[in-house]
Protein backbone atom coordinates (compact mmCIF):
# COMPACT_ATOMS: atom_id res chain seq x y z
CA UNK A 1 0.00 0.00 0.00
CA UNK A 2 2.70 2.49 0.80
CA UNK A 3 4.17 1.58 -2.16
CA UNK A 4 1.57 2.28 -4.64
CA UNK A 5 0.57 5.09 -2.73
CA UNK A 6 3.89 6.87 -3.18
CA UNK A 7 3.38 6.08 -7.02
CA UNK A 8 -0.40 7.43 -6.91
CA UNK A 9 1.69 10.66 -5.75
CA UNK A 10 4.39 11.18 -7.97
CA UNK A 11 1.51 10.83 -10.84
CA UNK A 12 -0.65 13.27 -9.42
CA UNK A 13 1.94 15.99 -9.55
CA UNK A 14 2.04 14.86 -13.11
CA UNK A 15 -2.11 16.08 -12.60
CA UNK A 16 -1.08 19.24 -11.23
CA UNK A 17 1.19 19.78 -14.15
CA UNK A 18 -1.22 19.17 -16.73
CA UNK A 19 -3.48 21.64 -14.89
CA UNK A 20 -1.30 24.55 -14.32
CA UNK A 21 0.16 24.30 -17.58
CA UNK A 22 -2.89 23.00 -20.30
CA UNK A 23 -6.15 24.66 -17.77
CA UNK A 24 -7.37 20.33 -18.33
CA UNK A 25 -6.40 16.90 -18.03
CA UNK A 26 -7.13 16.57 -14.84
CA UNK A 27 -10.15 14.03 -14.05
CA UNK A 28 -9.06 12.21 -17.35
CA UNK A 29 -5.79 11.56 -15.25
CA UNK A 30 -6.60 11.05 -12.13
CA UNK A 31 -9.37 8.82 -12.21
CA UNK A 32 -7.35 6.07 -14.14
CA UNK A 33 -4.72 6.69 -11.24
CA UNK A 34 -7.05 6.50 -8.24
CA UNK A 35 -9.09 3.61 -9.82
CA UNK A 36 -6.01 1.35 -11.40
CA UNK A 37 -3.02 2.14 -9.27
CA UNK A 38 -4.49 2.98 -5.94
CA UNK A 39 -7.00 0.68 -6.35
CA UNK A 40 -10.21 2.79 -5.39
CA UNK A 41 -13.78 1.86 -6.29
CA UNK A 42 -15.12 4.02 -9.48
CA UNK A 43 -17.69 6.00 -7.66
CA UNK A 44 -15.35 6.81 -5.21
CA UNK A 45 -12.54 7.73 -7.47
CA UNK A 46 -14.53 9.94 -9.31
CA UNK A 47 -15.87 11.82 -6.55
CA UNK A 48 -12.11 11.94 -4.72
CA UNK A 49 -10.86 13.20 -8.12
CA UNK A 50 -13.77 16.24 -8.51
CA UNK A 51 -12.08 17.42 -4.89
CA UNK A 52 -8.41 17.11 -5.85
CA UNK A 53 -9.19 18.79 -9.71
CA UNK A 54 -11.60 21.43 -8.19
CA UNK A 55 -9.02 22.51 -5.58
CA UNK A 56 -6.12 22.17 -7.65
CA UNK A 57 -7.63 24.59 -10.14
CA UNK A 58 -8.48 26.89 -7.60
CA UNK A 59 -4.99 27.72 -6.57
CA UNK A 60 -3.72 27.16 -9.71
CA UNK A 61 -6.05 30.47 -10.88
CA UNK A 62 -4.44 32.02 -8.03
CA UNK A 63 -0.85 31.82 -9.91
CA UNK A 64 -2.65 32.39 -12.79
CA UNK A 65 -4.72 35.92 -11.39
CA UNK A 66 -1.27 37.02 -10.57
CA UNK A 67 0.17 37.15 -14.01
CA UNK A 68 -3.03 38.58 -15.11
CA UNK A 69 -3.78 35.48 -17.04
CA UNK A 70 -7.56 34.50 -16.24
CA UNK A 71 -11.00 36.57 -18.11
CA UNK A 72 -12.54 36.22 -14.50
CA UNK A 73 -16.08 37.87 -16.25
CA UNK A 74 -15.58 35.60 -19.08
CA UNK A 75 -14.83 32.22 -16.55
CA UNK A 76 -17.75 32.40 -14.24
CA UNK A 77 -20.65 33.65 -17.14
CA UNK A 78 -19.60 30.67 -18.64
CA UNK A 79 -19.17 28.66 -15.60
CA UNK A 80 -22.65 29.05 -15.00
CA UNK A 81 -23.79 28.15 -18.10
CA UNK A 82 -21.72 25.06 -18.16
CA UNK A 83 -23.11 23.91 -15.03
CA UNK A 84 -26.45 24.25 -16.51
CA UNK A 85 -25.35 22.39 -19.73
CA UNK A 86 -23.32 19.67 -17.97
CA UNK A 87 -26.85 19.03 -15.84
CA UNK A 88 -28.90 18.47 -19.12
CA UNK A 89 -26.45 16.28 -20.15
CA UNK A 90 -26.08 13.66 -17.58
CA UNK A 91 -29.80 13.36 -17.77
CA UNK A 92 -29.40 12.51 -21.35
CA UNK A 93 -26.29 10.58 -20.68
CA UNK A 94 -28.46 8.40 -18.53
CA UNK A 95 -30.37 6.79 -21.88
CA UNK A 96 -27.58 6.55 -24.10
CA UNK A 97 -25.43 3.27 -24.19
CA UNK A 98 -22.02 3.49 -22.34
CA UNK A 99 -20.01 2.44 -25.52
CA UNK A 100 -21.87 4.99 -27.75
CA UNK A 101 -21.11 7.65 -25.55
CA UNK A 102 -17.25 6.81 -24.89
CA UNK A 103 -17.65 6.93 -28.82
CA UNK A 104 -18.41 10.09 -29.09
CA UNK A 105 -16.08 11.24 -26.05
CA UNK A 106 -13.20 10.19 -28.41
CA UNK A 107 -14.59 11.28 -31.60
CA UNK A 108 -14.90 14.90 -29.90
CA UNK A 109 -11.73 14.53 -29.07
CA UNK A 110 -9.99 13.69 -31.94
CA UNK A 111 -11.75 16.62 -33.87
CA UNK A 112 -10.78 18.74 -30.86
CA UNK A 113 -7.30 17.89 -31.29
CA UNK A 114 -7.13 18.60 -35.21
CA UNK A 115 -8.74 21.88 -34.38
CA UNK A 116 -6.12 23.34 -31.77
CA UNK A 117 -2.83 21.62 -33.72
CA UNK A 118 -4.00 23.72 -37.04
CA UNK A 119 -4.69 26.78 -34.99
CA UNK A 120 -6.93 29.68 -35.75
CA UNK A 121 -6.22 32.27 -38.53
CA UNK A 122 -7.09 35.03 -36.23
CA UNK A 123 -6.32 34.91 -32.63
CA UNK A 124 -8.52 37.32 -32.12
CA UNK A 125 -9.86 41.20 -31.57
CA UNK A 126 -8.52 43.41 -28.91
CA UNK A 127 -11.70 42.39 -26.63
CA UNK A 128 -10.84 39.24 -26.86
CA UNK A 129 -7.53 39.70 -25.44
CA UNK A 130 -8.58 41.00 -22.54
CA UNK A 131 -11.31 38.42 -22.12
CA UNK A 132 -14.54 41.15 -22.87
CA UNK A 133 -16.42 38.56 -24.97
CA UNK A 134 -19.98 39.08 -25.97
CA UNK A 135 -22.31 37.71 -22.70
CA UNK A 136 -24.85 35.64 -25.31
CA UNK A 137 -21.76 33.91 -26.79
CA UNK A 138 -20.08 32.98 -23.44
CA UNK A 139 -23.26 31.81 -22.21
CA UNK A 140 -24.06 29.42 -25.87
CA UNK A 141 -20.27 28.45 -25.84
CA UNK A 142 -20.63 27.28 -22.01
CA UNK A 143 -24.13 26.11 -22.41
CA UNK A 144 -22.61 23.81 -25.46
CA UNK A 145 -19.65 22.37 -23.65
CA UNK A 146 -21.36 22.01 -20.10
CA UNK A 147 -24.00 20.04 -22.48
CA UNK A 148 -21.09 17.76 -24.16
CA UNK A 149 -19.15 17.12 -20.99
CA UNK A 150 -22.25 16.52 -19.02
CA UNK A 151 -23.23 13.70 -21.72
CA UNK A 152 -19.88 12.05 -21.66
CA UNK A 153 -19.16 12.32 -18.29
CA UNK A 154 -15.18 14.10 -18.35
CA UNK A 155 -13.13 16.33 -20.52
CA UNK A 156 -14.13 19.43 -19.02
CA UNK A 157 -10.72 21.07 -19.77
CA UNK A 158 -10.03 19.13 -23.00
CA UNK A 159 -13.29 21.13 -24.50
CA UNK A 160 -13.44 24.47 -22.17
CA UNK A 161 -9.48 25.30 -23.32
CA UNK A 162 -10.61 24.85 -27.13
CA UNK A 163 -13.86 26.80 -27.04
CA UNK A 164 -12.33 29.34 -25.26
CA UNK A 165 -9.11 29.68 -27.77
CA UNK A 166 -11.49 28.81 -30.88
CA UNK A 167 -14.40 30.05 -30.50
CA UNK A 168 -14.39 32.57 -28.00
CA UNK A 169 -10.70 34.23 -29.62
CA UNK A 170 -9.06 34.26 -26.24
CA UNK A 171 -4.74 33.49 -26.37
CA UNK A 172 -4.21 30.22 -24.98
CA UNK A 173 -2.22 31.73 -21.89
CA UNK A 174 -5.46 33.26 -21.12
CA UNK A 175 -8.00 30.34 -22.06
CA UNK A 176 -5.77 28.22 -19.70
CA UNK A 177 -6.33 30.30 -16.55
CA UNK A 178 -10.07 30.68 -17.18
CA UNK A 179 -10.13 27.49 -17.79
CA UNK A 180 -9.73 26.61 -14.45
CA UNK A 181 -11.52 29.02 -12.89
CA UNK A 182 -14.36 27.39 -14.86
CA UNK A 183 -13.43 23.67 -13.98
CA UNK A 184 -13.23 24.40 -10.27
CA UNK A 185 -16.80 25.86 -10.75
CA UNK A 186 -17.86 22.43 -12.40
CA UNK A 187 -16.07 20.81 -9.69
CA UNK A 188 -17.53 21.50 -6.53
CA UNK A 189 -21.07 21.73 -8.16
CA UNK A 190 -20.33 17.44 -8.83
CA UNK A 191 -18.78 16.68 -5.66
CA UNK A 192 -21.53 18.01 -3.71
CA UNK A 193 -23.79 15.57 -5.33
CA UNK A 194 -21.54 12.76 -4.79
CA UNK A 195 -21.07 13.29 -1.17
CA UNK A 196 -24.21 12.52 -0.57
CA UNK A 197 -23.97 8.70 -1.29
CA UNK A 198 -20.19 8.22 -1.21
CA UNK A 199 -17.79 8.12 1.59
CA UNK A 200 -14.04 9.73 1.12
CA UNK A 201 -10.68 8.30 2.41
CA UNK A 202 -9.75 12.05 3.15
CA UNK A 203 -6.34 11.57 4.72
CA UNK A 204 -5.58 9.70 1.49
CA UNK A 205 -7.55 12.24 -1.29
CA UNK A 206 -5.88 14.87 0.80
CA UNK A 207 -2.58 13.55 0.31
CA UNK A 208 -3.48 13.33 -3.64
CA UNK A 209 -4.54 16.69 -3.54
CA UNK A 210 -1.24 18.11 -1.93
CA UNK A 211 0.98 16.83 -4.73
CA UNK A 212 -1.07 17.95 -7.45
CA UNK A 213 -0.75 21.47 -5.95
CA UNK A 214 2.49 21.18 -6.10
CA UNK A 215 2.25 19.97 -9.78
CA UNK A 216 0.27 23.46 -10.40
CA UNK A 217 2.63 25.53 -9.69
CA UNK A 218 5.35 23.89 -11.59
CA UNK A 219 2.45 23.74 -14.64
CA UNK A 220 1.69 27.53 -13.88
CA UNK A 221 5.21 28.83 -14.09
CA UNK A 222 5.79 27.02 -17.39
CA UNK A 223 2.91 28.48 -19.07
CA UNK A 224 4.60 31.69 -19.12
CA UNK A 225 7.97 30.05 -20.26
CA UNK A 226 6.69 27.54 -23.36
CA UNK A 227 5.66 29.28 -26.53
CA UNK A 228 1.64 29.77 -27.05
CA UNK A 229 1.78 27.77 -30.33
CA UNK A 230 4.08 25.24 -28.83
CA UNK A 231 1.79 25.18 -26.00
CA UNK A 232 -1.64 24.59 -28.20
CA UNK A 233 0.16 22.28 -30.57
CA UNK A 234 1.32 20.16 -27.21
CA UNK A 235 -1.97 20.33 -25.99
CA UNK A 236 -3.85 19.13 -29.13
CA UNK A 237 -1.55 16.17 -29.91
CA UNK A 238 -2.08 15.31 -25.95
CA UNK A 239 -5.52 14.97 -26.89
CA UNK A 240 -5.80 13.48 -29.97
CA UNK A 241 -3.24 10.53 -28.48
CA UNK A 242 -6.28 9.80 -25.44
CA UNK A 243 -8.66 9.74 -28.34
CA UNK A 244 -7.30 7.42 -29.94
CA UNK A 245 -6.79 5.31 -27.11
CA UNK A 246 -10.12 6.07 -26.10
CA UNK A 247 -10.73 4.15 -29.64
CA UNK A 248 -8.43 1.66 -29.19
CA UNK A 249 -9.99 0.77 -26.31
CA UNK A 250 -13.94 0.96 -27.46
CA UNK A 251 -13.83 -0.42 -31.05
CA UNK A 252 -13.19 -3.53 -30.94
CA UNK A 253 -15.18 -4.38 -28.50
CA UNK A 254 -18.38 -3.53 -30.99
CA UNK A 255 -16.95 -5.12 -33.32
CA UNK A 256 -16.73 -8.07 -31.44
CA UNK A 257 -20.33 -7.80 -30.40
CA UNK A 258 -21.41 -7.03 -34.36
CA UNK A 259 -20.01 -10.46 -35.45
Amino acid sequence: MEFTLVITLALAVLVGVSLGLLGGGGSILTVPILTYVLGMPPKEAIAASLFVVGTTAVVSVISHARAGRVAWRTGIIFGLAGMTGAFIGGLLGGYIPGAILMLLFAAMMVATAVAMIRGRKKSGGEGAERGHLPILRILLDGFAVGLVTGLVGAGGGFLIVPALVLLGGLPMALAVGTSLLIIAMKSFAGLGGYLLTVQLDWPVVLGVTAAAIVGSFIGARLVGIVPEKALRQGFGWFVLAMGAFILFQEVPPIIQSMM
